[in-house]
């Protein structure tokens, strides 16, 4: 590869051919929404089909102060998500050339092509904040670990979210699943071969909004909190246990029941419960909103022999899109 020395004395990979490329994947909230901010665990299952890619490379426009980033999502986005990612973009960039040490002020050009839904609590945030730091790390030929991945992905992450938990930012660069608690993430011990089906209920989500939501009612109830962290920690540590312990209908059991624990804090809506019910209705072993809340997508866990019942069900009573996750196997797929 070519080096060169700009103008102002710096050195540069040769932009007239240089391309960094970053991926990373959607996640699915197990068990411990919420609470995981509050300090109690949380399960986070990779969704390796669901990728995001990011291009990053030089761009003949001049370079300035304000302009030096411009920003492209493939697909149809929104004008307020495309700003939205934009702001957390610049962030990411901004303390990616701090960490990093890379000096100088070109001109970059960053394309996002995904396939992971926004706003349905899949961590499509996340996934494409890994894979711009990736991106950017193979354009400047930087070395990027995965804590220096961390911490760049959280920036992103506070700025959408609020007080972001960390989860997001460990499981979409996950290979299996992962227990994440107060920042440290281990592999889980499988026990079982279940297979998840994810719905997409086709209503925008919003995390910020929900976490703002839970907290005021913490706020107005003396001992709210402390009620709900401890019951969701308990939920968690027995789904971990019976995950491990090759379990199925406990843990789908124990998923149901943190259904009732988010909606008895108003963090579903009708079309999220009625999901969970026609999955339950079909056959499947348990069934929960996952991610956020107020809107996005559910997740439910059924025997092989009824999840193509399972989801069957879930498109009739109003499920946008599905995908089914096989537990087996996700420790093959790379981020």
């Amino acid at each position: 590869m070519t080096l060169r020395t700009s103008a102002e004395g710096e050195s540069e990979i040769d932009r007239s051919r240089s391309v960094g490329i970053g991926r990373a994947h959607a996640k699915a909230i197990l068990l411990g929404e919420h609470a995981v901010v509050y300090g109690a665990p949380a399960l986070a299952l990779p969704i390796p089909q669901l990728t995001v890619t990011a291009s990053a490379g030089w761009s003949p426009h001049p370079s300035d102060s304000q302009g030096n980033l411009s920003y492209t999502m493939t697909g149809s986005p929104s004008r307020a998500l495309v700003t939205q990612a934009s702001d957390g973009l610049h962030r990411l960039t901004e303390e990616f050339k701090a960490r990093m040490g890379v000096t100088g002020n070109p001109h970059l050009d960053v394309i996002l092509d995904g396939a992971i839904p926004h706003g349905r609590g899949l961590g499509s945030s996340a996934a494409s904040s890994r894979a711009i730091a990736f991106a950017f790390a193979d354009l400047y030929g930087r070395e990027l670990t995965e804590d220096a991945a961390f911490d760049l992905v959280q920036t992103s992450e506070n700025m959408a979210h609020g007080k972001a938990s960390g989860v997001d930012a460990m499981a979409v660069g996950a290979l299996r699943p992962l227990l994440f608690q107060a920042g440290r993430a281990q592999e889980l011990k499988l026990g079982c071969d279940g297979l998840f089906i994810v719905a997409d209920s086709g209503e925008l989500g919003s995390t910020k909004e929900a976490v703002g939501l839970l907290r005021d009612g913490f706020g107005r109830h003396p001992g709210a909190q402390e009620r709900f962290v401890d019951r969701a920690a308990e939920l968690t540590e027995g789904g971990r246990q019976a995950l491990a312990d090759g379990k199925p209908e406990e843990l789908g059991t124990l998923m149901t029941e943190y259904h009732a624990l988010l909606r008895a804090a108003r963090l579903s809506t009708d079309r999220i419960d009625a999901l969970v019910d026609a999955a339950l209705q079909a056959g499947g072993t348990g069934a929960k909103i996952t991610g956020g809340g107020l809107g996005g997508c559910m997740i439910a866990l059924a025997p092989p022999e009824r999840a193509r019942e399972v989801t069957r069900r879930l498109h009739e009573a109003g499920a946008v899109q599905t995908w089914v996750v096989p537990l087996k196997g996700l420790d093959n797929h790379a981020p």
